[in-house]
């Protein structure tokens, strides 16, 4: 069981200051999750975390900055940089977005061994082709192996266009050998979010491998049992991908230097476990970040605030949330052991202030009782969250 998060801000910079307790060969990795906003990309990193710690919600830009997840496993720890959907400036400024936003997701890459793009496939409108964003994260860092996670699969009712969007996302080129794709569709297939394709790589027919990542045929055994890893070595694409420029992308709707893929749904946790044992495989020696019982670099307010705030995000009509400031007044252990909060919700207008609190407070007392909810399993204890609303 993932541990919990600390609830005292001087306990939790405590734990993020104790010396790891590094195991006999310890390995590690750092993944950076990136992808257009809404793409589900918090709601994976919970699903690998096992505990949520980061917020999640229909809108857009639930993730307001860059944070650190941390799953230890045995003598392996993965690192799990959760970052803002790729925007643009202009997109920024509609949703009054701090300049972080625009920032983060580049910082993360830099300090990243293995990067997760995640495309949400029930949306038809942008399934096809990476956003330019992501296309140019990509195209910045050619030399970190990048894996393709394909998510909300169970959404998606027509199964066999999987077999057209991996084409398109991929350019038709994976882990350096093209890819020759085929229905493949099983009567008995009891997992929504097993996938329905064969994806072979052209290569000896003698080598087919039963089960790699995503209920697929694989040609090539060393694409889940290679020992050299991440770094493309032995993968056919030793040489690196070369550097695109924006001349380049501007053809380009996905990414011919994929190392794997993976489909699964995230929010169902469906096919979780196969990319966690994936990203496990992948690490390489080297020392821990931190000790075994951290289990995010956030705060304990850090994580109340984001929690509190996708509640509202969820509750309220298109772009009112986005104004809403939140100020905590009262962080006590009461009586009985349990945590006590007491935050203040500022909104510019009288208006919002009527519709955040509902009628007859019911929009209000549901956020604090599913907010309350969420914190109770990120701090394992109990938690009173009483809410007030005011017009700044």
């Amino acid at each position: 069981h993932p541990p919990p998060v600390a609830t005292d801000r001087e306990e939790q910079k405590r734990l993020l200051g104790n010396r790891p307790d590094q195991p006999q060969n310890p390995k590690v990795l750092r993944i950076a999750v990136i992808g257009a906003p809404n793409a589900g990309k918090s709601t994976l990193s919970n699903q690998l975390l096992g505990r949520k710690v980061f917020p999640v919600s229909k809108k857009v830009h639930t993730t307001r900055c860059k944070a650190w997840g941390v799953i230890t496993h045995e003598d392996t720890q993965l690192i799990i940089l959760d970052t803002p959907g790729l925007t643009n400036p202009l997109k920024a400024k509609r949703h009054n977005l701090d300049e972080a936003m625009l920032t983060d997701p580049w910082d993360s890459m830099k300090h990243a061994d293995l990067v997760l793009v995640l495309v949400d496939v029930s949306d038809h409108w942008t399934r096809n082709s990476l956003s330019k964003e992501v296309l140019k994260c990509l195209s910045q860092f050619p030399h970190i192996p990048s894996v393709l996670v394909l998510n909300k699969v169970d959404i998606l009712k027509k199964k066999f266009l999987l077999l057209e969007i991996v084409a398109d996302l991929t350019e038709g080129i994976v882990n350096g050998k093209k890819l020759e794709v085929k229905s493949a569709f099983k009567q008995d297939s009891s997992s929504s979010a097993k996938s329905p394709l064969q994806i072979t790589q052209a290569s000896p027919p003698d080598s087919k491998v039963p089960g790699s990542p995503c209920g697929q045929e694989k040609s090539q055994a060393q694409a889940l049992e290679r020992s050299s890893g991440v770094g493309g070595a032995g993968t056919g694409v030793a040489q690196g991908p070369k550097h695109y420029g924006p001349e380049d992308l501007k053809d380009m709707k996905g990414w011919p230097h994929f190392q794997e893929i993976f489909m699964l749904a995230a929010l169902r946790g469906e096919e979780v476990d196969t990319l966690k044992r994936y990203l496990l495989m992948q690490a390489k020696p080297g020392p821990w970040e931190f000790h075994s019982d951290v289990l995010t670099n956030q705060s304990p307010q850090e994580i109340c605030d984001n929690i509190i705030r996708e509640k509202v995000l969820e509750y309220l009509p298109l772009e009112v949330p986005y104004g809403v400031t939140q100020v905590t007044d009262v962080w006590e252990e009461g009586e009985c052991g349990e945590l006590l909060i007491v935050q203040n919700l500022l909104v510019p207008r009288e208006s919002h202030k009527r519709m955040l609190i509902g009628r007859g407070g019911k929009v209000i007392s549901r956020i604090a009782q599913e907010a309350g909810q969420d914190l109770m399993n990120a701090f394992l204890c109990d938690v009173r969250l009483k809410l007030k609303v005011e017009v700044k």
